[in-house]
């Protein structure tokens, strides 16, 4: 089969998924934890344990806890701990995003943890899409050093915010990449694939049912397939 000409990545929490992501044909993977939450901050066990089972890059999401994507000084000094680690332990990039109170990308401390990853590459998450002007951010993210954006272009999903994310990656003009996620299935691909867009992010994840129910606690769980990996990978968008 003919891989077509845009990359995907897989957002992952386990090795059996990392593992399926890279079978179905993705180029890099977004490791984090709880996916239920957004994601937050893996364990450098992990990452360890799958950078022995994959070759393809992984970049590792840095976010301290649930909630809102403004944090404290001790928060951030717990993510750049955090760089610290999981750059030891194999991370080949990073992903975090750093919200104002006011609602607007913080500059600030986005550049101070950029610097930090030192020259491993960052992805600004899609903290943008809570950002109060998401035009106006591409911009202020391009002048940290992040090297991509990873966006819904502000609505639930990537397909639903098209219109918004074809604007970011022309108001970007090439000076930071603008990857489109959220929503994303084999499904609903061709309502987001754009010829000018060279990067695509989804989970590919369907259901597993646990065989110990329990009434105290949600056993059931979802994993990456490569079938649903491959089906975006190497078929073309009508």
């Amino acid at each position: 089969m003919q891989r077509l000409p845009y990359l995907i990545e897989v957002v992952a929490s386990t090795v059996h998924s990392c593992v399926e992501a890279e079978l179905g044909g993705a180029a890099r993977i977004e490791l984090c934890s709880a996916l239920g939450a957004a994601g937050i901050t893996p364990s450098s066990g992990l990452l360890e344990v799958i950078k022995r089972h994959i070759s393809i890059p992984v970049f590792v999401m840095i976010r301290p806890r649930e909630g809102d994507f403004t944090y404290s000084a001790s928060e951030l000094e717990v993510m750049k701990r955090e760089i610290d680690l999981l750059g030891e332990s194999g991370a080949d990039g990073f992903v975090f995003g750093i919200l104002s109170e006011q609602g607007s990308v913080d500059t600030v401390a986005t550049s101070q943890l950029v610097k930090h990853c030192g020259e491993k590459p960052v992805t600004f998450h899609r903290a943008i899409d809570c950002a109060n002007n998401l035009l106006e951010s591409v911009s202020e993210i391009a002048g940290c050093g992040c090297e991509r954006i990873l966006t819904s272009g502000g609505k639930k999903s990537g397909p639903e915010g098209k219109d918004m994310i074809l604007a970011m990656h022309a108001i970007a003009e090439g000076k930071i990449l603008i990857m489109p996620g959220g929503g994303i299935r084999p499904d609903t691909f061709g309502n987001i694939y754009h010829p000018n867009i060279t990067e695509y992010h989804l989970s590919g994840r369907s259901p597993k049912r646990s065989p110990h129910p329990s009434t105290l606690f949600d056993m059931d769980w979802a994993e990456t397939s490569r079938e649903a990996i491959a089906e975006v990978v190497y078929q073309k968008p009508a």
